[in-house]
């Protein structure tokens, strides 16, 4: 096992290196800026002698897997980032790559361009030293997490079939905890269908869309239950064409949020079968779950267990926590495969223009890496 000190003695060329990723803007839905982020990032996984195939995307960004070691091996080691961000191009010019108060501020930094340099860090370092994993590694870089992974899904469920552990490198919580569990998300639209009227001579006649919407959003706010970690918001309403108007027609987009596969079956069954309160008015509601839960099980308890173990051997006091936020690593737990999650730099406000990463977490981080690869 490497020690801590010669990763902390590389904290300057690790943040020289956050500063050269996140200086390539890489928005999901510019395919273009994306790819612009891969060429730079194949180019580092080939210095550090990764074999790196590159899946064309016709419409978002192109995907990389980089191997190290023998390929076809069922007891490797995958690794997961995703190369894209929720920054619009510009955003360097609003908010521009800043150190103030220990941390590196910017869009991207901690979401996650941080967990890409702690990655290229690890390996490289276990390359300079020759004290390379003896189990395989397979580094995936997706372009569409930020989106939900629909192009990406496959080949992440594809990849981690067939490894023994999966770590993802998405950023820890904001004390640097692991994440143990994460809530699993459902998107779903409403519709509601009634009768256009003249909203004065005619009134009576008409069915009020609108009233209709209104009865099923607090149908489906009431079926929140934060003891069991279920929430549905609905986030979007809109209906109606003029004042004067009776509204045939509303819809609405509703986020659906639980902590376990059986609760998430349970509350889709309810939302699929809402009836309308009103008569002469139908209701139409679509969707899944996008994301399955990421439970904190036997599984996962062992597994960190495991980390906490090698952490601290190096002298690191691994937490745990969770979120309510998804990630890919949640396409990882109905597979009955280990999965660590929350690996990448501590920082906080991802997704505004409050985002930043704590320095010091990031050559921590990328010892924790090493080690884990190593010891596992």
């Amino acid at each position: 096992m490497l020690e801590m000190k010669e990763f902390m003695e590389s904290s300057a060329d690790i943040l020289a290196l956050l500063k050269e990723l996140a200086g390539v803007e890489s928005p999901s839905d510019d395919k273009a800026a994306v790819d612009r982020f891969a060429d730079l990032l194949e180019a580092k996984l080939i210095q550090i002698n990764g074999r790196v195939t590159r899946r064309h995307q016709p419409i978002h960004g192109d995907q990389l897997v980089a191997e190290w070691g023998e390929a076809g091996r069922k007891d490797g080691i995958l690794l997961m980032c995703h190369m894209d961000t929720v920054h619009p191009i510009g955003s360097l010019t609003r908010m521009p790559l800043v150190e103030r108060d220990g941390s590196l501020y910017g869009p991207g930094v901690e979401d996650m361009k941080a967990g890409i340099a702690i990655l290229l860090t690890a390996l490289e370092r276990l390359t300079e030293k020759d004290a390379w994993p003896v189990r395989p590694i397979t580094a995936l870089f997706t372009s569409d997490e930020e989106i939900g992974s629909e192009r990406s899904r496959g080949l992440i469920e594809q990849l981690a079939r067939q490894a023994a552990l999966v770590l993802c490198l998405e950023p820890s919580m904001p004390d640097g905890s692991l994440k143990t569990w994460r809530k699993g998300v459902g998107d779903f639209e409403l519709i509601t269908r009634g009768r256009a009227s003249h909203a004065g001579s005619d009134h009576k006649v008409g069915r009020n869309a609108i009233e209709e919407m209104a009865h099923q959003i607090l149908a489906i706010q009431n079926m929140t239950d934060y003891m069991k970690g279920t929430t549905l918001n609905v986030g979007v309403v809109q209906g109606g064409t003029r004042p004067n108007v009776v509204p045939a027609e509303a819809h609405a987009q509703v986020d659906l949020r639980v902590m376990n596969p059986g609760e998430a079956e349970r509350v889709i069954q309810r939302l699929l079968t809402l009836k309308p309160v009103m008569d002469g008015v139908t209701v139409e509601v679509t969707g899944s779950l996008n994301r399955p839960p990421m439970p904190r099980d036997a599984l996962m308890a062992q597994t960190f267990q495991k980390a906490q173990g090698i952490g601290a051997r190096l002298g690191l006091a691994l937490t745990e926590d969770g979120t309510g936020g998804a990630s890919d690593a949640n396409f990882i737990a109905p597979l009955g495969v280990p999965v660590l999650d929350g690996l990448g730099g501590r920082g906080s406000g991802a997704h505004s223009e409050r985002e930043h990463v704590v320095i010091s977490s990031l050559p921590e981080r990328a010892g924790l890496l090493a080690a884990l690869l190593t010891e596992w």
